[in-house]
């Protein structure tokens, strides 16, 4: 017997759920607490193994402090559509930093910070250090003349 596989905007929305949940440092079992299910039932949404339905999607962004449309937006500059759910090959870099390790951490720290000055002074710092690294790079790649002889002695 073969086990249905995941649709993939369950998948999707399953894995903004998770997101938003470890943004804010929510575990499953606290989720499914203030929802009233099971930690189990947490684990089958987040994978896309069981659908959420609209009351109980309704509830999980009252509980995460987010609209429902969270959990189906894509490029906020774009209207929502179905296009781009499907997970395979269209991935999120946005989503997948936040699904790392450093960009939870990153994200928990910069949203502890209340003053909108320190917040706009530390992007400032990370867009500095981020050029910094591209002047690097094209340096690097512009100390060799074409025939790898370097250019400075």
């Amino acid at each position: 017997m073969n086990a249905k596989a995941p649709n993939s905007i369950d998948i999707y929305v399953g894995s903004r759920v998770r997101m938003r949940r470890l943004l804010l440092g929510f575990s499953q079992e606290r989720l499914a607490d203030q929802i009233g299910v099971t930690f189990q039932q947490v684990q089958k949404y987040e994978k896309g193994m069981n659908r959420i339905g609209a009351s109980r999607l309704q509830r999980i962004a009252e509980v995460l402090a987010v609209p429902p449309s969270f959990f189906f937006q894509q490029d906020p500059s774009k209207p929502l559509s179905l296009d781009g759910l499907e997970l395979s090959g269209n991935t999120d870099p946005v989503g997948e930093f936040l699904h790392s390790k450093e960009g939870l951490a990153l994200n928990r720290a910069f949203l502890k910070i209340t003053d909108a000055t320190v917040r706009e002074k530390v992007l400032s710092l990370v867009k500095a250090m981020a050029q910094a690294g591209d002047r690097q790079d094209m340096d690097a790649g512009s100390t060799k003349s074409e025939t790898g002889v370097p250019l400075n002695g």
